[in-house]
């Protein structure tokens, strides 16, 4: 159904099937063996901008949002899973700076996303508390110009590789509506480390590992969006823009098992014919087909409203930061003893 994708979409899916077919496929027994990051591969996709597909044009990135995202991690996926998922978590630990950074922090960050120069991974998920993000009990306490983080997170994938964590804490524990926010912390940092390395059955070249921090102080100016009590917020509106990507990663994976099962149908004979002839099997064949393609469109049709919902997110973040600024000014023309009507005075005399 390819006349329902535009030019652009065409584009990004060419460029990622090329780049899984030539570099992906050979590579991906070797790494799913070995259990290491594939940083050859990853190289192979910066090289061909990939890692700048769903980030906006004014921060380094293609802006291709969501749709085009999930059209990538489909391509990679369909040769291997691993490097669907390796490629799309980046995404994922980025949309939090996409849908609640400051200014600040998108100029910073976004850019050296989009060139593949910063790895990011998202903490959100910790021993006791998965489904029940609210749940969490990791803790950051401010102390000046700093905040204090203490806890650990689970199942962080990509940890380990990546240069900089989106993680999800605790600030202000008393109440209900505010008590989480996030914080930007740096690869490096004193007192976070990589704890436990996981063992993983399946999608074994990107690391899955537990985050541990104890005392780590980050500095203030990496809290997400500039003020507290904004991260369960942040962090389901990630969620959100995230999970057309991770069922694109399943379609993928779906495309490269029916074409396997087309080459397999297509070889193997039996009566002196190969049984992709036979109707039970061309039967069995375009089910999986028409499942596939209706998986597909409804990805699609996902990625579609999340595009919109982003669109929608990012232009309330700068009103908001607008209105943030005209009330800060006032407030500062009030505490300055300058009223309105004495500006207004003042003018009509000079």
């Amino acid at each position: 159904m390819d006349f329902l994708l535009t030019e652009e979409n065409r584009m990004w899916r060419a460029r990622a099937r090329d780049v899984a077919e030539k570099v992906v496929r050979p590579l991906s027994w070797k790494y799913d063996r070995l259990q290491q990051y594939p940083w050859e591969i990853k190289d192979a996709l910066v090289e061909a901008g990939l890692f700048g597909v769903w980030i906006p044009k004014e921060y380094g990135g293609h802006g291709g949002g969501v749709l085009n995202l999930c059209i990538v991690v489909e391509e990679l996926s369909r040769c291997c899973g691993g490097v669907g998922v390796l490629f799309a978590v980046n995404a994922l630990g980025s949309f939090p700076i996409l849908v609640g950074g400051t200014e600040e922090q998108k100029k910073k960050w976004l850019p050296r996303i989009a060139q593949g120069k910063t790895l990011i991974a998202f903490g959100l998920s910790e021993k006791n508390a998965g489904s029940d993000a609210g749940g969490m009990s990791c803790r950051a306490t401010q102390d000046g110009e700093h905040y204090v983080l203490n806890g650990a997170k689970k199942w962080n994938t990509n940890g380990g590789a990546a240069d900089l964590y989106s993680i999800f804490c605790v600030t202000d524990p008393e109440s209900k509506s505010r008590r989480i926010s996030a914080l930007l912390v740096e690869k490096g940092t004193p007192g976070f480390k990589i704890g436990k390395v996981e063992d993983k059955m399946g999608i074994r070249c990107v690391p899955v590992v537990e985050l541990e921090f104890e005392n780590c102080r980050v500095p203030r100016a990496n809290l997400l969006g500039g003020e507290p009590g904004y991260g369960f917020r942040h962090s389901m509106q990630t969620l959100d823009l995230a999970r057309p990507g991770v069922a694109a990663q399943a379609v993928g994976l779906a495309t490269g098992a029916l074409e396997l099962a087309q080459v397999y149908a297509n070889k193997r004979e039996q009566f002196g014919a190969p049984i992709s002839s036979f109707q039970m099997v061309q039967a069995m064949l375009a089910d999986m087909a028409t499942k596939v393609e209706a998986a597909r469109q409804l990805v699609y049709a996902a990625a579609r409203a999340a595009d919109t919902v982003t669109c929608a997110i990012i232009r309330s973040r700068s009103s908001c930061a607008t209105r943030r600024s005209f009330r800060s000014t006032k407030a500062r023309i009030r505490s300055s003893g300058w009223s309105s009507r004495e500006t207004s005075s003042r003018r009509r005399t000079s």
